[in-house]
């Protein structure tokens, strides 16, 4: 493989010289110098330099909280979905064929006239089960029957590779059962987050009485699912504390687990689950021993309550527009500001994304993944990983022990472009054009339920995608050592088939190079070659790494987003590394190219403007306040501008492309700036 890739990467070379003398600015394929913004000096703040055209040419849609080039190329590929199941919608299938169950699905959500006629109809038989409720036994046997559906009150419970032993997978716990999806709107006591939960409580009363409930028992079921679901929030890990694997580590026996929380009938459970399975992860043991005791003591009434909005709140857009729109008031317009709904083509696109994603998938990369770009997307990862390779060789820090290691964790990378060699397999799914679309997604979940449970105790497969192909996004796993590029990606503005290698190094290369570092982030170095869970860091090493990580997490502490609201050094840590880390290694490859070599400008532009230019193109945008406060708060991401305006400052090369000097804002002191990978 290592010398396919270095061919590669002299043909690429080769051919690329032979094409120096009658290079041409790039303007359709590459940089789009409208996007700029050429009033704004790059020194003072590069984001808006970079991208402050496509602010103005893009404003914030309505349906959006955040508008940016990676949502911009998401609608290109729906609308590209929705034309490949428009064609498929013209014919008639066979009974039981992907075709069939794709545009029947499709159709089904696209039929309002239908769904709003059913309204709430489809939940009442479950519904009255629920509230009919008599003793715990019948609870948990309730439980049983959402988890089989894809629903998961109380916790999560899922399958994947054992942290400790990555070639087998292992049924694992998760902590789950918060309407509101995180512990801090719970817990935490400024204005923002108080209002937040005065106004999920009345979304809950509006919520029950759309299903049929009275106003006064709306109104104290809304109070039970608060009580129930902050007392689990109390025993939730934080963000932070989430990103720990050891924190996050318990295995145990299924006897052990019934020791720790004796509360709940484990072994019941399991078996009406139809899971059989020696061990388990528990992930975040206190949780679970709170889950299990919330579960026994809270009174009947208000756990029929709390399982009934677990009902009601997963079948939300399922049931008619009414209670959609209801459901789109405060997850939508409250949580992040959106002013309106997704047109209704867009959500069933979505419908099918995550109901019969690979195969849909099938039919997107034949008509849009052109085998050229799998070629030349190799060639650029084997350039990255050779880049990665020498910068490891040239760290000071770093003993030879631990680049030995480094070394043989970077050579066993497994590297997915496109999509799968091998297809998901949905002959067992059935989708009934004569049932409601919510009796047609409970099916999805039964499906994705029991494809999940078969893999306990099995060899995890390595050819598995964790994404569709059709996503717009990266990844890497660290229990599989492998990282992977969908097809979605790989278009413009992060792809450019025809495009200058500056431009490409910029924006997928840095995608590139993030994802090989996130192997060597906080996280990822925590993972051996094989993708256990195991140190391979000499203690000198160790603590080397996390004195300059450490100066990545208070660079961005002292970040201010909004008045009054800073950047969370530590949550986006791992991100904020591969950031850096992407840069460094991207630029270092460029190096090799003949453009950067003979510094061919295009369009006024030297190499490595281009390159910085690329990559902040790629995280161009427009986003609302809330949007801000809730991605601040939650995600492990830092915002756009500061992936760019954080995140350039420590990189030396983009202080000599732009001659930045001391007293320019994007002017980071050299002793100041992290130094990692």
């Amino acid at each position: 493989m290592k010398k396919y890739l270095l061919l590669s990467l002299v043909i690429l070379m080769a051919m690329s010289a032979c094409n120096n003398k009658k290079m041409k600015p790039v303007t359709e394929n590459g940089l789009n110098q409208a996007w700029m913004d050429a009033t704004c000096d790059p020194r003072q703040d590069f984001y808006q330099y970079a991208t402050g055209g496509w602010q103005k040419l893009f404003p914030l849609p309505a349906e959006y909280g955040r508008y940016g080039s990676f949502d911009q190329l998401s609608e290109n590929v729906q609308k590209q979905l929705k034309d490949l199941v428009d064609t498929l919608g013209v014919a008639t299938y066979e009974r039981g064929s992907v075709e069939q169950k794709i545009s029947d699905l499709y159709k089904q959500v696209m039929d309002s006239v239908r769904l709003n006629a059913e309204g709430t109809t489809p939940l009442a038989k479950d519904l009255l089960a629920v509230k009919a409720l008599r003793n715990k036994q019948e609870a948990l046997s309730c439980m049983v029957e959402m988890n089989k559906r894809g629903s998961d009150p109380l916790f999560s419970l899922y399958v994947g590779a054992d942290d400790m032993n990555s070639e087998m997978n292992i049924l694992q716990t998760y902590q789950g059962g918060l309407g509101m999806g995180d512990r801090d709107y719970y817990l935490k006591d400024d204005a923002r987050n108080r209002d937040i939960r005065v106004r999920y409580a009345d979304h809950l009363i509006k919520m029950f009485t759309l299903a049929g409930y009275q106003p006064s028992e709306a109104k104290t079921a809304s109070a039970d699912v608060m009580a129930l679901e902050t007392r689990l929030a109390k025993a939730s890990f934080s963000r932070v504390e989430l990103r720990d694997p050891y924190k996050n580590y318990h295995k145990m026996s299924i006897r052990q687990l019934s020791e720790m929380a004796p509360e709940f009938d484990w072994t019941g459970y399991f078996e009406a689950l139809g899971v059989h399975a020696d061990s388990i992860n528990v992930s975040q043991d206190g949780f679970i021993r709170e889950a299990a005791k919330a579960f026994a003591e809270t009174p009947m009434p208000a756990l029929r309550n709390y399982l009934a909005w677990n009902l009601i709140n997963g079948a939300a857009d399922c049931l008619g527009d009414v209670m959609a729109e209801q459901n789109f008031e405060f997850y939508g317009r409250v949580m992040s500001g959106r002013e309106q709904m997704q047109p209704r083509w867009k959500r069933a696109v979505g419908v099918l994304n995550g109901s019969l994603g690979e195969a849909l998938g099938i039919a997107y990369v034949n008509k849009y993944f052109p085998p050229q770009a799998k070629e030349r997307m190799l060639e650029l990862v084997g350039n990255l990983q050779e880049s990665l390779g020498e910068r490891i060789d040239q760290l000071a820090w770093m003993s030879d022990e631990t680049k030995a290691r480094a070394h043989e964790k970077l050579a066993s990378f497994r590297v997915k472009i496109g999509y799968p060699d091998k297809w998901k397999d949905y002959s067992s799914l059935q989708i009934d054009p004569k049932m409601s679309l919510y009796e047609n997604m409970k099916q999805v979940g039964t499906f994705y339920f029991q494809d999940n449970i078969s893999k306990i105790g099995q060899p995890v497969d390595r050819d598995e995608w964790l994404m569709r192909p059709q996503t717009v996004n990266a990844y890497y796993n660290p229990t599989t050592n492998e990282i992977c590029f969908p097809a979605g990606i790989l278009q413009p503005p992060f792809f450019f088939q025809g495009g200058d290698d500056a431009v490409n190094y910029g924006a997928i290369g840095v995608v590139i190079g993030h994802e090989m570092t996130h192997g060597f982030d906080d996280q990822g170095c925590q993972y051996d070659s094989r993708g256990n869970l195991s140190n391979w860091w000499t203690e000198d090493d160790a603590r080397q790494f996390a004195e300059r990580t450490d100066v990545l997490r208070k660079y961005f502490d002292n970040i201010e987003v909004l008045p009054g609201l800073h950047a969370n050094g530590s949550l986006t840590l791992g991100e904020n590394i591969a950031d850096h880390g992407g840069l460094q290694v991207a630029y270092n490859a460029l190096q090799k190219t003949p453009q950067a070599k003979q510094q061919v400008a295009i369009d006024g532009f030297t190499p490595a403007q281009r390159f910085f230019i690329a990559y902040a193109h790629v995280w161009a945008g427009n986003i609302r306040e809330q949007e801000i406060v809730r991605r601040t708060n939650e995600d492990p991401h830092a915002l756009g501008m500061w992936r760019v305006n954080g995140t350039l400052p420590h990189i030396s090369a983009f202080a000599e492309a732009f001659n930045l000097q001391p007293g320019d804002a994007m002017y980071l002191p050299v002793e100041e700036r992290v130094s990692i990978w």
